[in-house]
């Protein structure tokens, strides 16, 4: 039983990165509109603009706005 238990393969991982690398850029309108009140209220607070949006990490956000930041450079 051992030696079936080691073949189990976990790509939980993988597609995680993949979900978190994606749904960055998936920003709706009015998330979009809330970041950037915000960031105008509040600066790099990242955690602070995550707490108004739900289902979004202060990472993803910091991400987005990066992302946001360097494409109208």
């Amino acid at each position: 039983m051992a030696d079936s238990d080691s073949s189990i393969v976990d790509t939980s991982v993988d597609s995680r990165d993949q979900i978190s690398k994606d749904s960055k850029l998936d920003f709706s309108e009015d998330e979009e509109k809330l970041v950037n009140v915000m960031y105008n209220l509040v600066g790099e607070r990242w955690d602070l603009i995550a707490g108004r949006i739900p289902g979004r990490t202060a990472d993803e956000i910091e991400k987005y706005w990066s992302s946001k930041s360097s494409s109208s450079e």
